[in-house]
């Protein structure tokens, strides 16, 4: 049974996919009392990487945004698959954000607006969260955008 955040997700027409496994010698979260640390999600979607390459050659910003969305649907869920239920959540404490970019490239904060967006949808003020966005040679698989994130958490 699901709560009101997914109510409200599939409002918007988002459904949780299955959380994906890890893909080296890590786990996915790590619950510290009231804190839940999320780790690094790539965009993935239908279980391959749904955004590659370099923004600042070839990759939209748009691109970008839309890669950092879904790499925050994917934490959304570990979340779930963490605790449960997503009404569990206090708040989104912090995001943090790799963008696989060119040396010049300098809207690192505009790609990670599309994983600050979707924690706000998902649970309004309790969603606004501090947050780093910084540029990378590269990343896993050629991913476009990694985000973690630190939940507070029932």
């Amino acid at each position: 049974m699901s709560g009101r955040i997914e109510a409200r997700l599939r409002s918007q027409g988002i459904k949780l996919p299955q959380a994906a496994a890890p893909a080296a010698n890590y786990v996915p979260s790590v619950r510290s009392g009231d804190l839940l640390f999320v780790a690094g999600q790539l965009p993935v979607e239908g279980g391959r990487i749904a955004y590659t390459g370099k923004l600042g050659d070839g990759v939209p910003l748009a691109d970008g945004e839309a890669a950092a969305r879904l790499c925050a649907v994917n934490i959304l869920a570990q979340v779930k698959a963490a605790i449960g239920d997503l009404d569990k959540v206090v708040r989104c404490v912090k995001l943090g954000g790799f963008v696989n970019c060119t040396a010049d490239f300098g809207d690192h904060p505009k790609v990670l607006n599309g994983a600050s967006d979707m924690m706000v949808l998902a649970f309004g003020d309790s969603g606004r969260h501090a947050r780093f966005a910084v540029g990378a040679p590269s990343l896993p698989f050629n991913a476009c955008v990694e985000v973690d994130a630190v939940f507070e958490v029932d």
